[in-house]
């Protein structure tokens, strides 16, 4: 299995990049999102991989940090969501996007993505409820870029992939202190998504505190 491609970018597709490792050149598929974040053709990069095996094919498909290699994983085990569907969706809101939008039943988000209609939005928010909170916990462990070590391009140059937003680790230790004070992970991760939607720059403490307003009886 190709868990991880680091060496020079040869060449720039519409929906791929060709990264030249040692003279053995490999072809990455990804999303829009994250073709955007690369740098240009001649430079050092690194991704994450996942090796999609069929009858008819063999890609790999890249990502930026680990998190959204788990988004990927975890939307593809939904019937009638594929890599393309997976990758139009990470494309479209990001991973930290998509946890959102799942953990708010926000199905109109996951049906903005390129080839995604309403039924398969909706299917997605409804199978993924539940494990959404798991996966946006990683958010601070798997959040972290990956590195080009020094010595695979020939010039030395280093390059790190593109870091995601500071709030994914928010977002994951906002949701591990409300798990402390009891909350269950559904209404934990739904509040701190509310929260992060309202104030996309707050800090941990900040998700907290909205989050807990959040989740405060009414009246």
């Amino acid at each position: 299995m190709i868990g991880r491609i680091a060496g020079r970018i040869d060449y720039r597709g519409s929906d791929h990049v060709l990264i030249d490792v040692g003279g053995v050149g490999y072809v990455v598929h990804v999303s829009e999102r994250t073709l955007a974040a690369l740098p240009g053709a001649g430079e050092a990069a690194a991704l994450y991989t996942e090796l999609i095996v069929r009858e008819d094919l063999l890609q790999l498909v890249g990502f930026t940090t680990l998190l959204e290699k788990e988004w990927h994983r975890t939307l593809t085990s939904v019937q009638g969501i594929g890599t393309k569907a997976a990758m139009a969706i990470l494309g479209t809101l990001g991973p930290e996007g998509t946890g959102r939008a799942i953990a708010l039943g926000d199905w109109n988000s996951i049906k903005a993505a390129p080839g995604v209609g309403p039924k398969i939005a909706q299917r997605v928010v409804n199978e993924l409820k539940d494990k959404a909170p798991a996966v946006m916990a990683m958010g601070g462990a798997l959040a972290a870029p990956t590195v080009v070590p020094s010595d695979v391009v020939d010039h030395g140059d280093t390059a790190t992939a593109p870091a995601l937003a500071p709030s994914a680790s928010s977002q994951a230790e906002a949701m591990s202190a409300l798990a402390n004070l009891g909350y269950g992970p559904g209404e934990a991760a739904t509040a701190v998504a509310e929260a992060a939607g309202a104030m996309p720059e707050a800090d941990t403490p900040a998700l907290i505190r909205a989050a807990l307003r959040r989740l405060a009886p009414k009246g």
